[in-house]
């Protein structure tokens, strides 16, 4: 079933229930109103005819006249009697045998007043005591009034309590409709979104409710989906690209040198050559197991110089990539060696610092100038190229592993160097910030940690 069905039934026999009970306190309240104002009428007429039978002898006339008409007026749908010590009517009529007992009477005369319905009548009794003797009066009246009143009202809930249920369901229905409508549309549009439309957003209806949050945590959802996606892409491109040079260069020196019988000098530069393909291979797949964080490695602290750190990495840049050495200025602008020592994993550190030159190097024809200072007794280093920088857009994703800029051109990476940086400096406790403007450069700033 569905919920809006499901809400439509819900709040009908919510209101079904609500209007039972409310129409059962209303019933009973007025029947017992009904029957209090009965009795009270009754007790009323009681004392009138005790008065008009037993204090005639003692009224003057023009008064008891007055009583007289009263009585008649109200003692018109009543049968009255009243009775005397030996249970005997003395006066009025005689009524049903069957409910004006003895017992009754004597009940009427120890508390003074007795009511009770029987028989499809009210009966109203009082102990009357009178010159001529004690008395009990008791009056009579038919109950078809007051049954057809209740009658009556028990229809007329019944009416509206059909007619507020049926008006209370076509009215749920057409607001669960309204209500669910935006679902509606977001189940529509979901099912339009297929696998490689994942970064298809889901329309805000600016509700500003749980709808809304519905909407944005779909909209969340797709886009870290998309992510996953388009980072496997990257990851496949990735594995096939740098791979595929050192197998290549392996098969290549396999086939030749598998051509004739070799010299053992032969079989030495073939094997060195060979075991250098086979270490660049483990080498990304090390680089690859870091960032994926299915390698984990205990955290080990060293003291090491942090000046010694860049000029490794700028002698590193220079003799594999063949880099110029005019294209690194280094500025060390910290004084006290002593203020040049940092802690933690140097050869971690090391790979991260690297890339962020390289990076730096690659995407600029300028020179990149490489600083260290020291700022709040914190060290650090401020990589700034002067290139074609970071689009604004793509400045949030350049942490994100495989995810390279929109304005790269040709230049050949992985996407892998700022992710695989900002991981190892995260797990040295670094800060590492990027700040970047397109066609106006990028400065990196690595803070260490105070010692």
């Amino acid at each position: 079933m569905k919920i809006k069905n499901r809400l439509t039934i819900l709040s009908s026999v919510t209101f079904g229930v609500v209007f039972i009970i409310a129409a059962l306190i209303i019933y009973v309240a007025f029947y017992r109103s009904s029957e209090k104002r009965i009795y009270d009428n009754m007790q009323k007429n009681c004392l009138l005819s005790a008065i008009y039978y037993l204090e005639k002898d003692e009224l003057p006339i023009s008064e008891h006249k007055q009583i007289k008409e009263q009585y008649n007026e109200n003692i018109k749908d009543v049968a009255v009697g009243v009775y005397n010590e030996k249970n005997e009517v003395q006066y009025g009529s005689n009524l049903s045998l069957q409910a004006i007992t003895p017992a009754v009477l004597e009940k009427a005369r120890k508390n003074k007043k007795v009511m009770f319905e029987s028989e499809n009548h009210f009966y109203f009794g009082v102990f009357y005591r009178d010159n001529q003797g004690d008395f009990v009066v008791f009056i009579e009246a038919n109950d078809y009034e007051f049954k057809t009143q209740n009658r009556q009202l028990m229809i007329i809930m019944a009416v509206v309590l059909f007619a507020g249920l049926l008006v209370i369901y076509l009215l749920s229905l057409f607001l669960s409709k309204i209500a669910y409508k935006p679902i509606d549309d977001i189940i529509k549009q979901v099912n339009e979104i297929e696998a490689s439309s994942l970064d298809q957003q889901i329309v805000n209806l600016n509700t500003n409710d749980e709808i809304q949050n519905l909407i944005e945590s779909y909209n969340n959802l797709f886009q870290r989906l998309s992510n996953t996606f388009k980072t496997q892409k990257n990851f496949i491109n990735y594995i096939s690209h740098e791979f595929k040079t050192p197998l290549a260069s392996i098969s290549g020196h396999l086939e030749v040198f598998a051509q004739k019988e070799r010299t053992p000098q032969e079989y030495q530069e073939t094997t060195t050559k060979v075991l250098n393909n086979v270490y660049e291979i483990e080498e990304i797949l090390n680089t690859l197991m870091i960032v994926s964080g299915l390698k984990s490695e205990m955290l080990q602290k060293e003291s090491f110089r942090v000046d010694e750190l860049i000029w490794n990495c700028s002698d590193k840049i220079t003799n594999i990539n063949k880099f110029s050495a005019a294209r690194l200025r280094i500025e060390l602008e910290i004084q006290e060696e002593s203020n040049l020592t940092v802690k933690g994993n140097e050869s971690e550190i090391s790979i991260a610092v690297y890339n962020i030159i390289e990076n730096a190097i690659k995407y600029s024809d300028e020179p990149v100038v490489i600083s260290l200072l020291l700022i709040e007794n914190q060290v650090q280093i401020k990589v700034k190229d002067f290139g074609r920088g970071i689009k604004e857009n793509d400045l949030q994703h350049i942490r994100e592993t495989f995810y390279r800029g929109s304005n790269v051109g040709k230049v050949q990476g992985s996407g892998i160097g700022l992710s695989l940086a900002s991981i190892l400096f995260a797990k040295n406790n670094i800060n590492f910030q990027i700040t970047s403007k397109e066609n106006e450069g990028t400065e990196v700033i690595i803070t260490f940690a105070k010692l």
